[in-house]
């Protein structure tokens, strides 16, 4: 496992700063979402140059960080057309910005069928599922034409709600440049969470083999809500992941989420400690 972090969960610094912080703190790569780590200097898509790329680029290297996913969580079901045309221009940008990076994926959640991504049970019904689809085919082949993974992350609350339907997707548009974010706690509800040990062994059998890279976070249940939060804070086990990650994917990209500048050091530790026990 090559552990790292989301950038704009570190100590907010200037760019080169940031990632250097993130390299003295022991991470060997980060999810970069542009808009959230960056302000010294527009990342719209326009200024989304070869040139930018690769001032970035050495920043990452030279700091021996890897850039594991270039982040664009857009929502690809949007009904109005104005906006969807919006976001699917901002993919194809960002599709070609990772090439030029030489990133691992550019990812993506699922999104949902109304203007505001929010959750409503229309985000769980066939037709919202057929829409994202056909929203998700032209992205898909830009980055094939671009050479770079697209990889979209199933979250509970969004279309691909589940294991079943993220393998639908990848069956039914069938690229090798299509893979998966695998996001336990993502797969997760209140409604669900009891049953989370099969939904973890689900994910892994239908998914296994297309997932690129995993998102590392913890989870608790308060007030009948499910609340996320740094590894090692809550009820996560995390035995049935970290061993299909050490087993079958000894190199993959794992980046931590939801940490604090003051805790990550400590959620490191503890994922690190869990990996070797497995």
């Amino acid at each position: 496992m090559q552990l790292g972090i989301r950038l704009h969960d570190t100590t907010k610094l200037p760019f080169e700063e940031r990632i250097a912080d993130v390299h003295q703190l022991g991470f060997a790569c980060g999810h970069l979402a542009l808009s959230k780590v960056i302000d010294e200097f527009p990342t719209t898509d326009e200024a989304l140059t070869p040139g930018l790329a690769m001032y970035i680029k050495n920043v990452f290297a030279r700091n021996q960080v890897d850039i594991a996913v270039l982040g664009c969580y857009l929502n690809l079901a949007n009904p109005n057309k104005e906006q969807l045309a919006q976001t699917v221009h901002r993919y194809m940008a960002h599709i070609r910005f990772a090439s030029w990076l030489g990133c691992g994926v550019v990812g993506t959640e699922t999104g949902a069928p109304n203007e505001t991504y929010t959750f409503t049970p229309e985000c769980h019904t066939e037709e919202a599922l057929k829409l994202f689809i056909a929203n998700l085919r032209p992205v898909v082949k830009y980055a094939e034409q671009m050479g770079v993974v697209v990889a979209i992350e199933p979250v509970y609350r969004h279309i691909v709600c589940n294991s079943v339907r993220a393998r639908r997707v990848l069956d039914e548009i069938d690229s090798p440049n299509l893979q998966i974010i695998l996001d336990p706690v993502n797969l997760l509800d209140i409604a669900n969470y009891q049953d989370r040990e099969a939904i973890f062994q689900e994910a892994v059998e239908l998914l296994g083999p297309d997932v690129a890279m995993v998102h590392l976070k913890d989870f608790t249940v308060r007030d009948g809500k499910l609340l996320s939060m740094g590894c090692g804070f809550g009820d996560m086990d995390y035995t049935t992941i970290l061993k299909f990650m050490k087993e079958r994917k000894p190199f993959i990209h794992a980046t931590l989420e939801d940490t604090k500048p003051e805790n990550n050091q400590q959620a490191k530790n503890f994922i690190l400690q869990k990996y070797a026990e497995v």
